[in-house]
């Protein structure tokens, strides 16, 4: 007999930004992830009560927190800052937590958003939450490897 699988079922995604933090819920029977409402942040510090209704109400079993890296897959400035976020999820709400390599999801994003609605759509919150599914996704991907 096999073992049930132990791949987290309800997952929740995060892009950390300095104004902006993008947000995603997946999960992983169909490997799909949706934006959810960016939450605002002033200097990459969001309303942490915002961020616990979200995770209450998602009630995750894993959250992938994105991580900005430079195309030659070095650190920038915001990395660490990223990292921060992800220690203080971790800390302040106890949720297990994993970093997703981002690179390219914002311009993918944009791309995205733009195909589906022209500039009108191109909107910052908009742009940091389809990031977040878009990580998160690609975190699934990877997970099957």
């Amino acid at each position: 007999m096999t073992e049930p699988s132990k791949a987290p079922a309800n997952l929740l995604s995060f892009d950390f930004g300095t104004k902006s933090i993008g947000v995603a819920t997946g999960q992983m029977i169909t490997a799909t992830a949706q934006p959810l409402p960016a939450i605002k942040a002033n200097d990459g510090i969001p309303n942490w009560n915002i961020v616990e209704k979200v995770l209450k109400e998602w009630m995750p079993d894993l959250v992938v927190v994105g991580l900005p890296l430079n195309m030659d897959g070095s650190e920038q400035p915001i990395t660490q800052r990223a990292k921060k976020f992800a220690n203080r999820l971790n800390g302040r709400f106890g949720v297990k937590i994993v970093l997703q390599d981002e690179r390219l999801t914002t311009a993918s994003a944009k791309e995205f958003i733009f195909s589906h609605g022209g500039y009108k759509a191109l909107e910052k919150g908009k742009i940091d939450s389809v990031s977040a599914a878009l990580i998160l996704e690609s975190w699934m991907e990877n997970y099957y490897q």
